[in-house]
């Protein structure tokens, strides 16, 4: 059976994510542009409203300190054409100054009186005259035939004569045209740039993730082992690849579980499905009345003893796979222990077994209250099947700040040695044990899913000791009272 898809052709993205990235920030730097642009243009026009303020009011003191006569009209002139020469951000030396600067002197009847400068003076005064131009405060006028238009300045003097000096904005717009050039050339360059910039970058990310996508694509269920290729860094393409790998570490993890599980329970049940059938064939053939009662029953003893064997095989499965479903809620262990011990406590006198129970407080855990009895109920057996008569068990609980610690020791032979170093292990059980080899796998099972450790060992003298350490409850809540817990055999 294949397990390959049809998958459609990628298209890379890189193109996608550039563009629109690119696509924003030709529209940022366009916006600052426009910033930038309107703050030169106000920025020149007030040097040139600073000029016209300042030379049309040096030309009105003239005037008005120039006596009236045959060399006024001369002096006016003079100074008004040496007031063209300082004229501000000219492009250079050949421009002609008389050509982007005019002076008007008018009457108070609006009738010319002066002119100096290279325009028409009759366009000129009727542009001037048709706009209401008040000292220290510029307009622009356009005159017929100029590219530009003229910002006029004017100064009224004390006879109610009017001076107007214009000043063209050829210069302005020739500097604004360049800076757009500039602009444009360099706005060109730094998204070509930033394009260029995007699209690898992005195209090495996603060749990354295309990576990582076409390793997950060939992992099949024959091919657990292949793992993502790792990307150097701290990034979100390298959390995702360890993310993945972690992920099917799992997952590989989970199918050999299943695969030994499977395995081993093939193996396994096969004697005792064996002998319940052989035990119902015999009771078929009994001819004698109520013969058949002996080995149904024993059949029916078999058939427990295969779903407690199933049961913890799939458990200690579950955990190994870190895949036990827990619902943690917060349980008095203190409280839960007792029940326990009183429960067992008749079997194990039944047994000659003594059994202690020694705590110091309540302590409460946050666990699930069918596990954790479970747990106990696995330990609590193992003492019934595999001390002898005579033997003592001491169950001790001690509370810590953080955790809690179960204590559970016993007289009898101990571990087998066979078995000492991989007690916890499935099926790990000593040559004269009739056991599954499935209980203490499923208690360090159960201790590993809550967050807790667990230790077995030898004692010294004779006897084992089991060491449980539990985290305990962070905060106060409604317990769980060990009648109400569901105890699963």
């Amino acid at each position: 059976m294949s397990y390959a898809t049809n998958r459609p052709r990628v298209k890379t993205a890189a193109w996608r994510i550039s563009l629109w990235g690119t696509a924003a920030f030709a529209a940022g730097t366009i916006i600052l542009f426009v910033f930038l642009h309107q703050f030169v243009a106000h920025e020149i026009q007030r040097r040139a409203d600073s000029w016209l303020t300042g030379e049309v009011g040096t030309l009105g003191d003239v005037a008005e300190k120039t006596p009236q006569g045959v060399l006024y009209d001369r002096i006016v002139s003079e100074v008004a054409e040496l007031a063209t020469k300082e004229v501000p951000h000219e492009s250079g030396p050949a421009q002609d100054p008389s050509k982007s600067v005019f002076f008007l002197q008018t009457n108070a009847a609006g009738k010319l009186k002066l002119w100096v400068g290279e325009q028409n003076r009759v366009d000129v005064l009727q542009a001037v005259l048709s706009k209401k131009i008040v000292p220290d405060h510029p307009v622009d006028i356009q005159l017929p035939g100029a590219a530009s238009d003229f910002r006029v300045a004017s100064d009224r003097m004390d006879n109610g004569d009017v001076i107007y000096l214009g000043l063209s904005g050829r210069d302005e717009s020739q500097t604004l045209d360049t800076l757009r050039l500039y602009f444009f050339i360099i706005c060109v360059g730094i998204v070509l740039l930033g394009f260029l910039i995007i699209f690898f970058t992005t195209k090495r990310m996603l060749g990354h993730v295309q990576r990582i996508t076409d390793t997950a694509a060939r992992i099949g269920h024959d091919d657990l082992r292949s793992r993502v290729p790792e990307v150097q860094g701290a990034d979100e393409v390298a959390q995702l690849a360890f993310t993945l790998n972690r992920m099917l570490d799992r997952v590989e993890n989970t199918v050999r579980q299943l695969h030994t599980i499977t395995d081993s329970l093939a193996h396994d049940m096969r004697s005792p499905i064996t002998a319940i059938r052989g035990r119902l064939e015999a009771a078929l053939l009994r001819t004698e009345e109520d013969g058949w009662a002996e080995p149904v029953a024993s059949a029916i003893d078999e058939l427990d003893r295969l779903c407690e064997f199933l049961t913890k095989s799939l458990d200690v499965a579950e955990a190994g796979a870190d895949a036990l479903r827990l619902q943690k809620e917060p349980v008095n262990l203190d409280e839960l222990l007792q029940t326990m011990a009183h429960l067992y406590e008749p079997s194990m006198a039944e047994r000659g077994l003594d059994l202690t129970l020694r705590s110091t407080s309540q302590v409460i855990v946050d666990a699930d209250p069918s596990l954790i009895h479970r747990m106990m109920m696995n330990l609590f057996d193992n003492e019934l099947k595999h001390l002898p008569p005579g033997c003592t068990v001491l169950i001790r609980m001690e509370a810590e700040n953080s955790h809690c610690n179960i204590f559970l020791e016993d007289n009898g032979p101990g571990f087998p040695r066979e078995v000492a170093s991989r007690i916890f292990e499935k099926y790990a059980k000593g040559s004269q044990s009739g056991g599954t080899g499935l209980g203490l796998a499923f208690v360090e099972a159960v201790v590993r899913a809550h967050e807790g450790t667990i230790e077995a060992s030898n004692l010294p003298t004779r006897g084992i000791q089991i060491h449980i350490q539990l985290p305990r409850a962070t905060a106060a809540a409604p317990l769980t009272t060990p009648a109400a817990a569901q105890i699963s055999a």
